[in-house]
Parts: structure tokens; sequence; C-alpha cells
């Protein structure tokens, strides 16, 4: 692939949008950012057959900063129960790592099915505004520990950090729901740096040469996302107390189901 200003801008304002809709709309940036990606390495000239790979690769190496000034920021206002972290934490750093080989052996089209189903199921959540009833007890390691590996796992096929899962998980068991928020931001760092590690030990041996890429990592396109989106969502943030947040995730959870259907379409 040829790094030419054109790709540079894309990734640039690419990681600009996905911070600031994160920030302002508390949904992680996954959703945007593997259909678009798979956009542009399909113009980049990356083969079919691997380009979904990359994409959710790329993207996932690309959650590590933002989740890793989430977690700050989060912690900061003691809105993370560290009790949790540790509970789920191996789980989710087996169960994401697992998934990565999974991931390796699919073909772009089945993992494109999995993401635009998974992220219909995230959009009609939104867009209804639905949210879990408590409905039971903190679960103990155990239950914390299957939890993790589902979560890790399904958050690795569809490279997100997982706030989708664990906020309505911990929200089910009584959790305030801001420090679910917080717990989830914390728990979205050992989901990125595992999926990180796995898409790039289970690339290394594909048909990608470039130079810039680490197994399933576009490194150039990691690094300007994470740039950007690391400045823009704090602006979210403050404008999260000045718009109508309410319409705004209606109006996003129709936009990531044509992403994702775009994505779908485009691999088939």
């Amino acid at each position: 692939m040829v790094l030419e200003t054109e790709w540079i801008l894309s990734f640039l304002l690419l990681g600009s949008f996905a911070g600031f809709m994160a920030g302002l709309l508390g949904i992680g940036g996954g959703g945007i950012m593997v259909p678009v990606l798979t956009a542009i390495f399909l113009q980049q000239g990356i083969p079919v057959e691997n380009v979904v790979h990359l994409a959710l690769g790329t993207s996932m190496a690309s959650i590590i900063i933002t989740s890793t000034s989430s977690l700050c920021a989060h912690n900061s206002r003691g809105g993370v129960i560290w009790k949790v972290v540790k509970g789920m934490a191996p789980g989710i750093i087996a169960g994401t790592f697992a998934a990565t080989f999974l991931a390796s052996h699919l073909r772009a089209l089945y993992l494109a099915l999995f993401f635009s189903v998974f992220m219909a199921y995230v959009s009609i959540q939104m867009f209804l505004n639905k949210k879990p009833k408590p409905g039971r007890e903190l679960a103990g390691n155990g239950g914390l520990l299957i939890a993790g590996s589902g979560i890790g796992a399904i958050s690795a096929l569809v490279s997100i950090g997982g706030g989708s899962l664990t906020v309505p998980y911990l929200a089910w068991q009584n959790v305030d729901i801001k420090k679910a928020i917080g717990t989830s931001a914390a728990i979205g760092l050992p989901i990125s740096v595992a999926g990180t590690i796995g898409y790039v030990i289970n690339g290394w041996s594909s048909s990608l040469t470039d130079s810039y890429t680490l197994g399933f990592v576009y490194l150039p396109a990691a690094l300007l996302i994470s740039v950007t989106s690391f400045i823009t969502a704090p602006y979210g943030v403050k404008m999260a107390h000045k718009l109508p947040v309410a319409v705004l995730k209606k109006v996003f959870a129709v936009l990531l189901i044509i992403l994702s259907m775009k994505m779908l379409t485009s691999v088939m």
C-alpha cells in the first residue's frame, strides 16, 4: 500500500469523527472504524480475503490509546470498580486472544456478516434507548470470569472495547450506571491489548507483505486514528451536555446499520 496524502487525511478524519462520537455518545469507535477502514483498504488494493481482518486488527490497535485515556479519566473520578475488573480480566484476555485465532480462519464474508448482525443489535438497542433492568446481585469471580470470556470473544470479532456488552451486563447486576461505564472503560484496555497482540500474531503469515503492516494491523492508520481520536474525544464529552444526545443516538444508530450493510455488500 502506498501511503498517499489522501489516505493520511482519511485516517485523520476517521479518527477525529470516531473519537468525537465516542465522547459524545459513549459508544466505542469500532462500529465506525471497521466499515470505513474496510472501504479504504479495498480502494488501496488489499485482497478481499484479508480486508476485514486488517480492518478489525487496525481498529483494535487504535483503541489502546483511547481506552487508556478513558480509563484514567474515569478512575480519577472513582468510577472504576477494580474488583470487577480483576474478576473479569483473565476471562477478557483469554476470550479476546482466542477469538482472534477464530477470526483469522473465517472468511471475510462471515466476519462481515457477524459484524453487521451485532451492530444491528447494538443499533436497535440504541435507537429504542433500551436499558437493562437490575435483576440480580453482582456475580462472584467465577461468573465474572465466564462473562469476561464471552465479552472478550465477541469484542475481538467485531473490534470494540466491550462497552456495548459490559455496561448492560453490570447494570443488570445492580451496578450504578456511572460505575458500570467507568468499569467498562477499564475493561476496554485488556480487550484492546489482547486483541491487538492476537491479530498481529495471526496475521503474521498472511499474504500481506506491505512494509507498513504488522500482522493484521496497518500501523499508519492505527497511529493516525489514535492521535486524532484522543484529541477529539474530550470535545465530544463536552458537547454531550449541549446537544440533543437522545436524538443523535437515533441518527447514529441508523448510520451504524448503513455502514455495516455497506461493509457486508463490499466483500460479497
